[in-house]
């Protein structure tokens, strides 16, 4: 018997640390230049160059502004598509366990008794009989041979460490997200308060011009041109307060609560600056990614099943044993000579199984597909990051342009307006000067939220915010 027992557990040995029929994994070669794009579109600031890679910037040190902080925190901790992302690594992580557990056998503790009153050939009269019995054993384990169970076991686990890569990028997308609306909502609240204030302006050289016209200094035709712009910057007003309300909506939302006024920002140049982010030297940072590490751990994960379906070829061979006590009577259960024991090994050898040769197929097509999927995540990342790399480099160009701007519409719309207090020049060229301002000023605060954006963008393109403190 203590024979038995040490073959037992040499076989278990032999199971657990045998070899698998998984294909040999390589990566895969990234299907994109070793470097990324250059040209105009491309330049670079020395202190861009000189920035941290993305990876190794912290959220909360990317994002300084200690009110965008709360925000994202508050949404990390209730957003519900960030809960189910979390949810679904749990669930993975108990089916890897599952799938684990297959490897071990399963003790289980029986206990029987039996009371019958039968007739025996050979006798007279009923005969009652009696058996009772205790029992340790194995029911049908399947000793590993030939790893099937290990290749799933292998593919639960790299399905798991994909959910778990899946949760790190909806992370990503989440505070992204998060601080775009609050960038969005930034520049539409400065947006009002600049249409307010041309609603003002407007409307006093409305009252101004009202006043002159009705003495006779001031033809109709300038309270007419007037009016017009104090009609279109009510529209504005109007405009840009919808868009504030729905921009704290969408707020709201991301975060999966109200988010408290104090913690809205009041404008766009109130919010503090982001640091610059660097794509490194070359484009291998991709592969840091968690979304193309959740692409990888699939295409794994599809090799794994190959070891599994290559397995189902081969005998699959199961024990069941037990250990244990029998007596003819409950009170000589445990007495000495009631010991027992069975031992009972099957193996079951595939001759002739339709579906053995379609399933192997089928997993190895399964592989490919993971595979073009995986090499199209990476293609996607990197058309990613080139576009925000190009707008960055074009950016720099665009603010220095509209500042210029800025500043001569409003000398421009100055000097209108003297003339025509001077009575040398007509209302309407004060009206063109002013539009072109308004207009201008405008024009700022757009490249002033895309440059902010596209930095945000930049940093989650790069695999920025996915970490877990």
């Amino acid at each position: 018997m203590i024979r038995k027992i040490l073959s037992l557990l040499t076989l278990m040995a032999v199971s657990l640390t045998g070899c698998t029929m998984i294909p040999e994994y390589t990566r895969p070669a990234a299907p994109v230049p070793q470097d990324w794009p250059s040209g105009p579109a491309y330049q670079e600031s020395p202190a861009t160059q000189k920035a941290p890679v993305a990876t190794d910037l912290n959220w909360r040190e990317f994002f300084a502004d200690q009110r965008l902080q709360t925000i994202i925190e508050t949404a990390l901790n209730h957003n519900r598509d960030l809960r189910v992302a979390a949810l679904n690594v749990e669930k993975a992580r108990a089916l890897y366990r599952i799938q684990r557990a297959e490897l071990l056998p399963t003790l289980e503790v029986g206990a029987s008794a039996r009371k019958e009153r039968v007739k025996i050939s050979g006798t007279q009269g009923m005969v009652n009989l009696e058996e009772y019995s205790v029992n340790l054993g194995i029911s049908s384990w399947e000793i590993d041979f030939f790893g099937r169970i290990r290749s799933l076991k292998k593919r639960a686990l790299e399905e798991y460490l994909a959910t778990e890569q899946a949760r790190r990028s909806a992370q990503i997308l989440l505070i992204s997200e998060v601080a775009n609306a609050y960038l969005t909502l930034a520049a539409d609240r400065e947006n009002l308060q600049l249409a307010q204030s041309t609603l003002e302006a407007q409307q006093a050289s409305y009252d101004l011009i009202k006043r002159r016209f009705e003495v006779g200094f001031a033809p109709e035709l300038d309270l007419r041109q007037v009016q017009t712009r104090v009609d279109a910057a009510r529209v504005d007003v109007a405009r840009y307060t919808e868009l504030a309300a729905q921009d704290e909506n969408a707020l709201n939302l991301l975060v999966g609560s109200p988010v408290p006024e104090h913690l809205l920002p009041e404008a766009l140049s109130v919010v503090a600056a982001l640091p610059d982010v660097s794509p490194g030297t070359s484009s291998e940072v991709l592969l840091r990614r968690p979304d193309i590490l959740q692409a990888e751990s699939l295409l794994k994960a599809a090799n794994a099943n190959i070891g599994a379906a290559r397995a189902a070829f081969f005998p699959r061979i199961s024990l069941t044993s037990a250990i244990g006590t029998a007596s003819g009577d409950l009170s000589g259960l445990f007495k000495s000579g009631s010991f027992i024991w069975s031992y009972a090994p099957t193996m079951v050898m595939p001759i002739f199984e339709a579906r053995t040769w379609p399933a192997l197929k089928a997993t190895k097509v399964e592989r490919e597909i993971a595979l073009t999927q995986y090499e199209k995540a990476i293609q996607g990342a990197f058309r990613e990051v080139a576009d925000a790399l190009a707008r960055r480099g074009t950016l720099g160009d665009q603010m220095a342009a509209q500042q210029s701007l800025l500043e001569a519409t409003d000398k421009a719309y100055r000097l209108s307006n003297a003339r025509y207090q001077k009575g040398i020049d007509i209302y309407l060229n004060v009206l063109d000067a002013q539009r072109s301002l308004y207009a201008a000023e405008q024009g700022l605060i757009a490249i002033r939220l895309g440059k902010l954006a596209n930095q945000v963008r930049l940093y989650a393109v790069l695999g920025g915010g996915g970490d877990s403190n």
